[in-house]
């Protein structure tokens, strides 16, 4: 009971960061068309920057200047890049974001090498919140959770219940009459796509502290972030958490679970058989929990090809 507990919590942990990194990547998606693969980049910058800035501003002005910083970088890749290129369609707009990473990517190893750097969390905060048994549960994870599900509360009343939120659908559905009412499309776009790319470095300058900050964290997180956003429905931001919990509750149980389908058949008779076999039957969840995540994606799009919370229309 004590290590499903402690699976249970990791999974929803982790989901929450799915959430923190995938939320950027709705709301640009959702408010802009646009599918950035350069966004889980954006995410690695936030740990560079506050990997960087802590030394001279302290854990949480690193964590709050690197935020800034990457929402500056986004404004620069969305004014000098993307609205370039937007008028030609989806497709140059994916090239230019999948050029863009990997440029992020080298200049990272061009400024702070090729492996990874000593990014920790303060020691003020690396200490046991609660004991579960003989676990001790850190007081950080609690705290990144914590972040995330804030975030998701602000961005959702930015959206649903401020006149910036009634803005920026506007821009979105009517354009032309948005301007006919003196709002600068152009500037809420890109005050979009700041946002968006503020939010995933928010996530990499608070997740980067406790799990690994290295060259290759964005192409680790980056296409799970893909997967969250699909499941949950493309531009779904209730959509795009339900799907982070649900990727992150299954893949860390998953983990734990030393079974296969051969112990599954036993119950019915059929073990043995199912050991003879070999191959698929005889693989133990545990070894396959890292595709269990793009399963679901094709299972959700076989059966909802919108998403679980995505527009049919």
């Amino acid at each position: 009971m004590e290590s499903l507990i402690v699976s249970l919590l990791n999974g929803v942990i982790y989901g929450l960061l799915l959430f923190m990194v995938s939320a950027g990547l709705t709301l640009i998606f959702g408010m802009m068309g646009v599918l950035n693969f350069a966004h889980a980049s954006f995410y690695m910058l936030g740990a560079y920057f506050a990997f960087a800035l802590q030394g001279s501003l302290g854990f949480w002005g690193a964590v709050v200047a690197s935020t800034v910083l990457v929402g500056l970088v986004g404004v620069v890749v969305e004014k000098y890049f993307l609205r370039r290129v937007h008028h030609h369609g989806h497709a140059h707009e994916l090239l230019l974001t999948f050029g863009l990473s990997f440029i992020i990517a080298e200049l990272v190893k061009l400024f702070f090498g090729n492996f990874p750097v000593d990014y920790r969390i303060p020691a003020s905060m690396d200490f046991a919140l609660f004991r579960l048994g003989a676990t001790s549960y850190p007081a950080y994870r609690i705290l990144m959770g914590t972040v995330a599900v804030v975030m998701f509360v602000l961005v959702y009343l930015l959206l649903t219940r401020t006149r910036v939120g009634i803005i920026v659908r506007a821009a979105i559905y009517k354009p032309r009459m948005a301007e006919a009412l003196g709002h600068n499309v152009p500037v809420v776009f890109m005050g979009v796509f700041c946002v968006g790319a503020a939010l995933a470095g928010l996530a990499g300058a608070v997740a980067g502290a406790f799990y690994t900050t290295n060259p290759n964290m964005a192409l680790e997180l980056g296409v799970m972030v893909f997967v969250v956003v699909v499941v949950g429905g493309l531009g779904s931001m209730g959509g795009a958490m339900l799907a982070s919990l649900l990727i992150g509750v299954i893949t860390s149980l998953s983990v734990g679970v030393d079974y296969s389908l051969a112990d599954l058949l036993a119950w019915f008779g059929a073990g043995e058989w199912a050991r003879q076999v070999g191959g698929l039957l005889t693989l133990k969840l545990s070894s396959i929990a890292a595709t269990i995540p793009f399963a679901l994606m094709l299972l959700v799009l076989m059966v909802r090809p919108s998403g679980l919370m995505g527009d049919k229309n």
